[in-house]
């Protein structure tokens, strides 16, 4: 089986260690795993931003380098850690070209063969062991599109479950927002905040040595607020670095 990373912007810049513990976690599977050179967002802050001109421009650039590799490099899935990006390619693209029959017909074909990560190894792959292992507690932050809009709630847990040593505490109101939003957390800084603190104060309540989750956005939202807080020792990490046993991040320190 052939599968395309869509890396996401995130990942590229500012964790990069989660799409290579993903592309581990795939071949580990026994997929081959094709990572497009050219791409780079998919349009997702323009979309959330109304700047529909450049989120059709960007979409158009992704659903071409992954609608129409040459034949060596033909894939038969399409796989993102982040459900804020998988389902902008798997739905947001479909109502950016709804008077544009051509584009519409690409971005069906590609929409087909999207998926968000701990999905496409469940679903699909119907993964029954992971590398990773993990000694100690973890807690799952439920990412809003995820959720919503994909229906990413018992994969990630299924699959922490499959981790060597890792015990699952959930937190109170896990499906609750990070207060990330993308752009919304730029745009309105006081009330994402103020949306992050509620979520670092749950955390924390179910004493876990680590926040999980699958949106690198969410999961830099809930660490910067945690170590303003003055929490230096809860970890956060990407459910691709659990899973594959690439905890590349240094621990935080013990307070005191």
């Amino acid at each position: 089986m052939r599968v395309a990373l869509f890396v996401t912007c995130l990942v590229d810049l500012m964790r990069p260690s989660v799409g290579f513990a993903t592309i581990e976690l795939l071949e580990a599977a026994g997929c081959t795993v094709i990572v497009p050179a050219r791409q780079t967002c998919c349009g997702q802050p323009a979309f959330n931003s109304g700047e529909r001109a450049a989120a059709v421009a960007l979409a158009k650039k992704t659903i071409a380098e992954f609608d129409h590799l040459d034949d060596f490099e033909r894939f038969d899935y399409v796989v993102a850690p982040s459900g804020s990006c998988a389902d902008q390619i798997k739905n947001g693209y479909l109502g950016l070209f709804t008077d544009d029959a051509h584009w519409r017909a690409r971005a069906e074909r590609l929409a087909g063969r999207v998926f968000e990560l701990t999905d496409f190894l469940v679903k699909v792959l119907k993964l029954q062991t992971v590398p990773g292992e993990f000694a100690g507690s973890v807690t799952y932050h439920d990412s809003c599109t995820g959720l919503r809009c994909l229906g990413i709630k018992e994969q990630p847990r299924a699959l922490l479950g499959k981790v060597t040593g890792l015990s699952l505490r959930e937190m109170p109101a896990s499906e609750e927002c990070c207060g990330f939003g993308g752009t919304f957390s730029v745009k309105h800084g006081d009330i994402s905040a103020a949306i992050a603190g509620k979520k670092c104060v749950n955390v924390q309540a179910a004493g876990a040595d680590a926040v999980v989750g699958g949106d690198l956005g969410c999961l830099i939202n809930i660490e910067g607020k945690l170590r303003r807080m003055g929490d230096e020792t809860t970890r956060v990490l990407h459910i691709a670095e659990v899973l594959a046993g690439k905890l590349t991040e240094t621990p935080p320190k013990a307070a005191g």
